[in-house]
């Protein structure tokens, strides 16, 4: 199984997206969100990726956008539980002690967090992650 945010994982996980039929849930709020993730587990320590809900779909891809509307910065393992395990509560601690910093427009992020989650998707999503 490919590890979070690899670039073996974010077309794994693309391909789910692409093939899923999503549930009946609420489209997520607008928002182009730059993501630096730190202590990653391989490369470099660091990955640069984006999260774009304009289309109406949640896309994850590598790379930033120009211009995002916000950057969140915060280390691999909130990232993986905030993604992947689905568990908005390890973000929000994270947050509270320090691990994660934004810049820009916060209420775009905390749009984003307010929306529904797909489980069946993310269940997918975490079947294909180390």
């Amino acid at each position: 199984m490919p590890q979070f945010l690899s670039d073996e994982w974010i077309a794994e996980a693309k391909k789910i997206r692409e093939d899923h039929t999503p549930a009946t849930v609420a489209k997520p709020a607008p928002a182009k969100i730059n993501l630096v993730v730190t202590e990653v587990p391989f490369g470099d320590g660091t990955v640069n990726a984006h999260m774009d809900t304009t289309s109406g779909e949640l896309v994850m891809e590598l790379g930033h956008l120009d211009p995002a509307e916000a950057t969140l910065t915060t280390d691999y393992a909130t990232a993986r539980s905030s993604f992947v395990d689905n568990n908005p509560q390890a973000g929000m601690q994270a947050f509270m002690a320090g691990k994660v910093k934004i810049t820009g427009d916060m209420t775009k992020l905390m749009a984003l967090m307010q929306g529904g989650t797909d489980l069946e998707l993310a269940q997918k999503i975490q079947a294909i992650t180390e």
